[in-house]
């Protein structure tokens, strides 16, 4: 007895870009698991998943030696990747849901088909709504790298030789801002939290990076700590900035207040003259406006890699052919 099932001859597509192959595909769309019969047995045909990349499409209605050559039939599944420049590839799995268990037999293929390719190491980035996903990719050898709030990224080494496959980022970067104005006047704020909170000094306004309404002047300077948060190193740079307006805009969560104050009235307050960085900083501050000290001019440039414009942060007025110091 024969139970019938649909067979329908596709491609891949978008919707399923998780699959990559160069052979045709099938799909199978039964309500349930069909089964037929097959020289008094029941073969039972698996139809979760989608697309199924095959060698021969066959029927269940084959004769004997088709049975045969099915019973020999290999069926390859693997991840859609992209190469890199150094002997990996990397996965980049969309937000469609996936079975866990389709994930893990789909990754031990692709896996076995990388290491026969030569491949070193493998990427795989999981969007955030795939996070049933992190267990089997664990169990089968892949590791965090490094996470963001809509993905994590997982990694894995696969030759049997030491793995070069680079660290998380080991810094954090934050910047000491010296916003001065025409009038020689520096911003300052007093905060609302941290060490400083409630201690009545006026400081230049600090943190991790992020957007100002300035123009980028010069790196005046840099400071390195190892070890000071979460284990990571931290980046300290003090950026000479010119205000694009003089009305204050204060974030009211972190900062108590903001002004307008004289450089030299900042520099003299006993904190700042009693802190070994602070002063040191004050002082090339105040060298930078006497126009005794020049900082790292950002020089616009691309490299061979790529087109896109980076910079190169320079002590002094040194040009190349064809650079500008316009940041």
């Amino acid at each position: 007895m024969i139970i019938k099932f649909i067979c329908r001859s596709t491609f891949l597509s978008p919707r399923t870009s998780f699959f990559s192959s160069k052979r045709h595909f099938f799909s199978c769309r039964p309500v349930k698991l069909s089964f037929c019969q097959n020289q008094g047995k029941l073969t039972k045909i698996r139809c979760g998943i989608i697309n199924l990349n095959t060698r021969s499409s066959m029927s269940c209605s084959a004769t004997p030696a088709m049975a045969k050559e099915k019973e020999m039939e290999q069926v390859d599944k693997i991840l859609a990747a992209k190469e890199d420049d150094y002997g990996g590839v990397t996965v980049e799995m969309t937000n469609e849901p996936l079975d866990p268990s389709v994930f893990a037999s789909l990754l031990r293929a692709s896996l076995s088909h990388w290491r026969q390719q030569g491949k070193k190491g493998v990427w795989i980035k999981l969007p955030i709504e795939l996070v049933m996903l992190v267990e089997p990719a664990v169990k089968e050898g892949f590791y965090y790298h490094h996470a963001e709030p809509k993905y994590l990224m997982l990694v894995s080494w696969l030759p049997g030789t030491a793995n070069t496959i680079p660290a998380n980022a080991t810094h954090r970067v934050g910047i000491g801002a010296f916003v001065v104005n025409e009038r020689n006047e520096v911003l300052v704020v007093q905060e609302k939290s941290g060490r400083f909170r409630g201690t009545g000094v006026w400081k230049f306004p600090t943190g991790v990076v992020d957007e100002v309404n300035a123009k980028f002047v010069e790196l005046l300077a840099f400071r390195q700590s190892h070890k000071s948060f979460f284990d990571k190193s931290d980046l300290f740079f003090v950026c000479m900035l010119q205000p694009l307006s003089h009305d204050i805009q204060m974030q009211e969560r972190e900062i108590e207040a903001a002004q307008w104050m004289p450089f030299e009235q900042y520099a003299a307050q006993p904190f700042v003259q009693g802190h070994d960085l602070l002063r040191y900083i004050s002082d090339i501050c105040s060298a930078k406006m006497e126009g005794r000290y020049t900082g790292f001019s950002p020089v616009p440039t691309v490299t061979g890699f790529s087109a896109k414009k980076t910079y190169l942060y320079m002590h002094g007025n040194v040009r190349t052919t064809g650079s500008s110091n316009d940041p």
